[in-house]
């Protein structure tokens, strides 16, 4: 028989699992990190695959879209309420539909999506990087209690459709800030991903960058881009194991200063002279990284 304190102790623990993740909150610690705009690595290793990803929901309802009445950093804005949590869109000025790809940005620990959006000026870094692509940021998990929300980038893909926007057909590429990694690593096996950029990110799933980069079914198409500062262990230590990974020592000060090899390389690791939070939120790292892209350009800045 268990004694009283054990049952006490499991009837918490199923109270915790039964708790939306947006109720749940991880008091002092999750403050500070919010304070600081800084995510405390430690609390991102050894954290189990298995129960990774949320629950399935059942048949979804239709999406709720919902347009900005007014340009956001010169171009279109769209929000997007699913049973996964929010979705933003993003189109800058000048977008060619006909010609565009997508790029997904997934959020780092202590922020949502919705914060993130508004907190890190997601709109104008994407201009400025001047992509010609329709940008997405989902709903990430915001700590290690919390599921993946969206472990299929084709079901992601899906309800965007679903919800009427119409997405273009080229290249898509994925970025992850942080623990964002956790989401990016259940898509590596999506045939239309083409490539993977981590900023700072890369705290674990290395067995799923590895298929993507090298030895999976379509990895001689892929490109891999990682910047690190709190991550330089992990990222060298990855990297060290392909004779064809471009190294830089540090991030340029403009596209122009990129060498020809690191552009074309499908492995360029870059060690960051920004600090983890700052690669995100300065403004510089985003838009620069997003010009190693086979994506198109526009014109404006």
């Amino acid at each position: 028989m268990l004694s009283v304190l054990a049952r006490i102790g499991l009837i918490r623990f199923a109270l915790t699992l039964l708790t939306p993740p947006q109720l749940r909150r991880s008091g002092p610690l999750r403050a500070r990190a919010l304070q600081l705009g800084l995510l405390l690595p430690g609390l991102l290793l050894s954290l189990p695959a298995a129960a990774d990803a949320r629950p399935r929901q059942g048949r979804a309802e239709r999406p709720a879209l919902v347009g900005s009445d007014r340009p956001v950093a010169g171009g279109q804005h769209w929000r997007i309420s699913s049973e996964n949590g929010p979705i933003h869109v993003w189109v800058p000025p000048g977008y060619d539909r006909e010609t565009a790809g997508t790029v997904i940005y997934v959020h780092g620990y202590y922020v949502s999506a919705d914060t993130a959006w508004k907190r890190h000026k997601l709109a104008r870094q994407f201009r400025k990087s001047r992509q010609n692509a329709m940008f997405l940021v989902p709903e990430a998990p915001r700590s290690n209690e919390e599921g993946v929300y969206w472990d299929s980038l084709a079901e992601l893909k899906k309800t965007v459709r679903r919800s009427g926007m119409r997405m273009p057909d080229g290249p898509t590429i994925a970025v992850a800030h942080s623990g964002g990694f956790r989401t990016i690593a259940h898509w590596v096996d999506n045939r239309l991903l083409s490539q993977v950029i981590l900023l700072d990110a890369l705290y674990g799933r290395q067995q799923q960058f590895d298929e993507f980069i090298h030895s999976g079914e379509r990895a001689e198409n892929h490109k891999l881009v990682i910047v690190s500062a709190h991550t330089r262990a992990q990222s060298r230590s990855f990297t060290d194991k392909f004779r064809y990974a471009v190294v830089r020592d540090r991030l340029p000060r403009s596209y122009d200063e990129f060498t020809g090899r690191e552009r074309r390389s499908k492995l360029v690791y870059i060690r960051s002279q920004y600090g983890h939070g700052k690669i995100i939120t300065g403004g510089v790292v985003l838009p620069l990284i997003l010009r190693l892209t086979p994506l198109g350009l526009i014109s404006s800045p």
